[in-house]
């Protein structure tokens, strides 16, 4: 009986100690500025995003307020075969446009929540609640390695495992694959 309490208090302290607390997302996101193309740089990747090359998201505002997103890549190398989806983002807190949901199946909207954006809007960092998948996104296919360590230690500080991060590997823009 005392294994099977001390076990019960474990497990207790554990699912207790892994509760976090929700992401702050930035304050303001303009929202025009937003649009446009994002190099994927590296994610915590959802099933389809495992063995991505050159992957890029751009997104596009429509007349409704809702937003065309348009999700690319090179499946299992460079010159893999181009793969192409186009879940639809829809803004749901719209005093600081850094909460939406995305839908990639109607009626399942996927939390998508702006965590990070420098002030020139060409980085910026996508996660969620659950912390299960990420992406760090550029306006460029690289950013400086300083800029990468530090927004894996900012995930790392929210309590994502980095250890799941993968970089996206890209070709220069100019070969004609990249936006």
């Amino acid at each position: 009986m005392k294994h099977i309490l001390l076990t019960l208090s474990l497990l207790l302290t554990t699912a207790c100690s892994a509760s976090l607390p929700p992401l702050k997302t930035i304050d303001n996101v303009d929202i025009q500025r937003f649009m446009g193309a994002w190099y994927v740089i590296a994610c915590i990747p959802t099933f389809i995003e495992t063995e991505a090359y050159n992957a890029v998201e751009t997104y596009r505002l429509d007349p409704d307020g809702s937003i065309d997103t348009v999700f690319t890549f090179n499946k299992g190398g460079f010159d893999g075969p181009r793969k192409r989806y186009n879940p639809r983002g829809f803004i749901v807190d719209t005093v600081n446009n850094a909460t939406w949901g995305m839908r990639f199946v109607w009626p399942f909207k996927a939390e998508y929540l702006i965590t990070h954006l420098n002030e020139d809007y060409t980085q910026t960092v996508i996660g969620r609640n659950k912390r299960d998948y990420v992406w760090i996104m550029a306006r460029s296919p690289q950013i400086p390695e300083a800029d990468y360590l530090r927004l894996v230690k900012e995930l790392e500080g929210q309590g994502y495992d980095i250890t799941k991060l993968r970089r996206v590997p890209h070709l220069p823009p100019n070969n004609g694959t990249q936006p």
